[in-house]
């Protein structure tokens, strides 16, 4: 079932100071975002900061994503996560999936930026930690399409309804490319998600370009996301291409009723899906 988009003004979020309390420079919930299932939060979090979510329905998604950070639920401590000073970096970073019920406690081991992610609970209930080695590195695309992406929680892990990549672009290069959406409920040729983009990029004045539009035309936005900022995706086709010399980064974080990746292509684009820039025409 395709839900109503929110104004398009609201579908670009751009970052804010982080508050000086809490570290917070997002809080999305789904009821924010004109939705129903994606929530999102980025903390920028001090040395011996922390945060804390109480126990909820909710399916939860933490990541530390820069520095360290020591994680406290169901009863459990999780010591000095973190593989990367900067997403830019390398590795993956650990990813640590909970069950709903459960309240989670967060403390910072020097700086660290910290994401949290929800989603109402669905039957599969699993508590379980992803270490860097454990996640899939992965590259695709060729030429001016190429990039790398790291299956944080693809939709082959058991998980409720989260799913989440992150996808590193090389400067001058497009990704979530060619154009393909999701937000139809028709299994197995396509599935509704909900996705949220929210972007880093290696020189801070980096920008990048990203469209989001149905077939239709009912929803044709464009975006210059920054560095933290975040785009939602309600419906619609959404490529993004990374500005000529700014190496970018985005996080997806998908949900939806069932907990499957199927999409459809753009049909003008759907050409290029094995386009590779390196071989004649």
């Amino acid at each position: 079932m395709t839900q109503p988009a929110p104004a398009q003004t609201r579908l670009h979020r751009p970052a804010s100071a982080a508050d000086t309390g809490t570290g917070k420079v997002h809080g999305i919930t789904a009821g924010d975002a004109g939705w129903r299932y994606v929530g999102f939060s980025d903390y920028q979090l001090a040395p011996g900061q922390g945060l804390a979510r109480p126990a909820d329905d909710h399916e939860v998604v933490i990541i530390v994503l820069e520095g360290g950070a020591t994680i406290r639920a169901g009863g459990k401590t999780y010591s000095s996560l973190g593989s990367r000073e900067r997403v830019f970096d390398g590795p993956p970073p650990p990813v640590l999936l909970l069950e709903p019920g459960l309240a989670v406690e967060v403390e910072a081991e020097g700086a660290a930026t910290v994401i949290v992610a929800d989603a109402p609970a669905a039957k599969v209930r699993v508590t379980r930690l992803f270490e860097p080695p454990d996640l899939l590195v992965e590259v695709r695309g060729a030429g001016i399409t190429e990039r790398r992406i790291h299956h944080l929680l693809p939709p082959t892990t058991e998980a409720g309804r989260l799913i989440l990549f992150e996808v590193f672009t090389p400067g001058g290069n497009w990704s979530s490319y060619p154009p393909h959406k999701h937000d139809t409920e028709d299994p197995p040729v396509e599935a509704y998600l909900e996705e949220l983009y929210y972007y880093r990029f290696e020189r801070p004045a980096g920008w990048g370009f990203t469209r989001v539009y149905t077939a239709d035309r009912s929803l044709d936005a464009s975006f210059t996301p920054m560095d933290r900022d975040v785009v939602l995706i309600p419906r619609g086709y959404h490529p993004f291409g990374a500005a000529a010399g700014y190496d970018a980064y985005y996080l997806n974080v998908m949900a939806g009723p069932h907990r499957a990746w199927h999409f459809t292509l753009d049909p003008d684009h759907a050409w290029l899906m094995n386009w590779d820039p390196n071989l004649p025409t």
